[in-house]
């Protein structure tokens, strides 16, 4: 898997630019709705190949989930990272705060939609949708964003790649009691303490690329 990094680096470099130049762009605008549309389309594109992804972004922990940052706009106007799911692990109930897409590059997970009943607080189950390779769910705060996600495969591992309107492992948002809708405050923070190097391109000059 090293070499993937040197051959298909361009791939990603490509994607995160023309991210930046969407972001760019809408940011200006305040045109949300052009980011998600636009947004999946890039994503939907990336994740549809299997042969980017840095083998250091792609360990399956031994159990839980690895949330890996790939990039992060200088500006936080958007992250990347990358889900890794040991096998059957499942998150908390849990919001976002911002904007979200999620494209399945590896294996299969479910999100568990929920809605909360601003009165009483309390979460309802709403639509379960198992995401396959090439799938892409979009997460919308306005539309609802809590959800629960597990790997839907109980032998071996899966592998999501998330984007966010912000840096989502810096951003106050909330766990959610599934029986009683209570909300504890939480900052996800990243697994990784080191980025890959996506920009060195001398491996590429020897490869002929």
């Amino acid at each position: 898997m090293g070499k993937v990094l040197a051959m298909n680096a361009a791939r990603l470099r490509r994607f995160i630019a023309d991210m930046t130049s969407l972001v760019g762009g809408a940011w200006q605008d305040k045109d949300e709705a052009a980011v998600i549309e636009v947004g999946r389309k890039l994503l939907g594109e990336l994740v549809s190949h299997d042969d980017w992804l840095p083998e250091s972004m792609a360990r399956c922990p031994p159990h839980g989930y690895a949330q890996n940052l790939l990039w992060c706009d200088p500006f936080e106007r958007f992250s990347m990272v990358s889900f890794v799911w040991a096998p059957s692990a499942c998150t908390p109930v849990h919001d976002h705060r911002m904007w979200g897409l999620v494209g399945m590059l590896r294996g299969s997970e479910i999100s568990q939609a929920f809605s909360r009943d601003a009165a009483t607080g309390t979460l309802a189950a709403g639509e379960a949708t198992t995401l396959m390779p090439g799938d892409v769910e979009a997460l919308v705060p306005a539309l609802g964003d809590i959800h629960r996600v597990t790997n839907a495969l109980a032998d071996c591992g899966s592998i999501s790649i998330h984007l966010y309107g912000g840096n989502i492992g810096a951003v106050h948002r909330h766990i959610f009691d599934p029986e009683t809708g209570e909300p504890r405050p939480f900052v996800s923070g990243y697994t990784n303490q080191v980025m890959p190097n996506l920009w060195v391109r001398s491996a590429e000059d020897r490869a002929g690329m």
